[in-house]
């Protein structure tokens, strides 16, 4: 009997902050390979309309809204949905956000911020989903990083540190978690078209020019492009990948500089 390794029938997938952007996408590859997922955002009027999204799509989705980063509503919140959906498969710690200031002019409260949601916060989701996990006897979670895992780049200090602290955390959750059968990775995303990037993807802007130049693909991403990696890191053909950031960028930590049309 052949298996397919890349099926989620039957899988609990909870993604957060999954309602809009890339977590959407990711989401829906997820769903559209048979998981049943469950979304998280912390204002109940989004995960609402994103609720009628997916099931536009024909998805089976449950949504909840609670703080990533206060560890007692997360608590809480596991127990509900283990309770009412099912035991967590899959965790991808999505939610994050950014704050694009100066070192020099930025408030110690915007560092920590941006700290708190996109480190402190996958720690605490992971340390209480792995804990059913273990007792399951397996499981996996991906982190979603980013190229500043890897990059530095003027004005977000913050989310750098956060998300290089997040690459190295998922090592560490890896080291200490692979001998019970729990897969940790994390994704990488390079520079994708959603609509927070529309301003800066028109054609002329210096910054489009600069991001098909630097891009060895010559173009941003399309969202639909990490569903691949996130169905992958989710599913069976992931059993002995652990540890690893898989960049999705089109290349960009591939090559240097601008890219030769030379041979």
């Amino acid at each position: 009997m052949s298996i397919n390794l890349f099926d989620l029938t039957g899988k609990v997938v909870l993604v957060t902050g999954a309602a809009h952007g890339l977590g959407m996408a990711m989401a829906k590859g997820l769903g559209n390979a048979g998981a049943t997922l469950v979304i998280n955002n912390n204002t109940p009027a989004n995960l609402v309309a994103a609720i009628e999204e997916y099931k536009k799509c024909g998805l089976t989705v449950h949504g909840y809204s609670f703080d990533v980063t206060n560890e007692s509503e997360v608590m809480q919140s596991i127990k509900k949905i283990e309770t009412e959906v099912g035991p967590i498969d899959v965790l991808v710690n999505n939610a994050g956000i950014i704050k694009r200031t100066p070192i020099v002019d930025m408030e110690v409260v915007d560092f920590e911020s941006v700290i708190k949601v996109d480190l402190v916060g996958p720690f605490i989701m992971s340390k209480h989903v792995a804990k059913g996990m273990i007792e399951r006897g397996g499981g996996k979670i991906i982190n979603i990083c980013s190229m500043m895992s890897e990059l530095g780049r003027t004005s977000v200090s913050a989310y750098a540190a956060a998300k290089g602290g997040l690459k190295m955390l998922t090592r560490s959750m890896a080291t200490e978690w692979a001998r019970f059968n729990i897969q940790t990775n994390g994704i990488g995303p390079g520079y994708f078209a959603t609509s927070q990037t529309a301003p800066i993807r028109e054609d002329g802007h210096p910054f489009n020019d600069f991001i098909i130049n630097r891009t060895p693909a010559a173009r941003w991403g399309d969202p639909e492009d990490l569903q691949g990696a996130a169905i992958f890191l989710s599913s069976k053909a992931s059993d002995f990948v652990n540890g690893h950031i898989v960049y999705v960028d089109g290349g960009i930590l591939a090559t240097i500089g601008k890219p030769s049309n030379e041979d």
